[in-house]
């Protein structure tokens, strides 16, 4: 069987570049080795300037109507500072991800693409013009191979190889009802060797997501004996009264997620004739909330290339529009995890709390790419 693109990954990403590419009349092999719904260690918050590929995909509406209420307010909780911007606007909405990868992978599916799922993608070979790719008992070929299975995998084709190191990031993910986050906002958590946020989502839960250095979460656990999240849970609430008032009270839904080592930073988007979209091709500090919605914006351009017949021009482009925020993240999150330059920036967001909002929009929740029209 030959497809025009076979895509490794229906996540966001994966299902992005499908949906836009079979509704473009390309053949698509969609290809996922989880089954679906699936819950994921990763903050669950969209901006609004995504929303544009939402509708892009057809399910802007559908989108709105499941997703937790609109992020009016942002905000930082550190230490005893809980800080906020000036003013409301619509910064975007959280969806968890057991249904928004649904709703992407069946858009997907409803334009044409061809699921395989759940099955692996074992191996490939270079074809002449294409790929010769293999799913189990299953071979089939593909001019166009797109890389779109994240950064967090341990195991498979694309699983990225890294050393240990004292400053590796382990991220942790809970759900909480009846908390007291006030409505509308959404605040960065600075605590000590770690950040974080909180967001409103759906089903009236709140999200807690937040990344620990190796470093520290080891000293973590012989404080708090036990399960690393709940030690990591107790470290944050000790240290960040934000956390503790919004928190003291709720009731923890389901159980904590973690993974790790995560490395954010910039990796190849094409080599040897694959196109990486995505996390694999390059991932924001979780700190400015904007994994997952510049992995919806990645998968557009891309597309939107691809189908202009321009690919070669996607790893340039992908760096002009993500690079900076990449870098911004990493200063952010530096600033977060320092007990001095945290102290130093809480003190300037004291003094010019603007400076909030304009970190977010820096962080890229103003900036939008191209993407095709619906």
């Amino acid at each position: 069987m030959l497809f025009d693109a076979l895509i490794a990954g229906a996540g966001p990403a994966g299902s992005v570049a499908a949906r836009l590419l079979a509704r473009a009349g390309w053949d698509v092999a969609l290809v996922e080795r989880t089954p679906f719904p699936r819950r994921k260690v990763c903050g669950e918050f969209i901006s609004a300037v995504t929303l544009p590929v939402l509708e892009a995909c057809g399910v802007g509406q559908a989108f709105a109507a499941a997703a937790g209420p609109v992020v009016t307010r942002v905000g930082i909780y550190a230490g005893e500072a809980a800080l906020m911007a000036p003013g409301e606007r619509a910064w975007g909405q959280a969806l968890s991800r057991e249904h928004l990868d649904l709703l992407l992978r069946d858009a997907a599916v409803a334009a044409g693409a061809k699921l395989y799922q759940p099955v692996e993608l074992e191996s490939f070979e270079r074809d002449g013009d294409g790929f010769t790719c293999r799913l189990g008992e299953t071979e089939i070929k593909a001019h166009t191979l797109i890389a779109a299975c994240g950064s967090w995998n341990a195991k498979g084709l694309f699983a990225l190889a890294q050393k240990p190191a004292p400053s590796d990031l382990f991220a942790f993910k809970a759900h909480f009802t009846a908390s007291r986050l006030p409505p509308g906002l959404m605040p960065l958590l600075a605590f000590p060797g770690g950040y974080g946020g909180l967001v409103h989502e759906d089903g009236g839960r709140t999200s807690l997501s937040c990344c620990v250095r190796r470093d520290v979460l080891a000293e973590i656990r012989t404080r708090y004996p036990g399960r690393a999240a709940q030690a990591v849970l107790a470290h944050i609430m000790a240290t960040t009264r934000g956390v503790h008032e919004a928190l003291t009270g709720a009731l923890l839904e389901g159980n904590f997620l973690s993974t790790g080592p995560i490395h954010p930073g910039i990796r190849p988007r094409y080599k040897d004739g694959i196109f990486f979209t995505g996390n694999i091709a390059g991932e924001a500090h979780p700190i400015i909330a904007e994994g997952i919605s510049m992995a919806i914006q990645a998968s557009a351009l891309l597309a939107r290339l691809l189908i202009a017949c321009r690919g070669e021009d996607y790893a340039r482009a992908w760096r002009r529009h993500f690079a900076p925020r990449i870098r911004a993240s990493s200063l952010f999150a530096h600033l977060a995890m320092n007990r001095a330059t945290r102290a130093a920036a809480l003190g300037l967001l004291k003094a010019a709390p603007s400076l909030i909002g304009w970190g977010a929009r820096l962080s890229g929740k103003s900036d939008s790419v191209p993407v095709p029209s619906a």
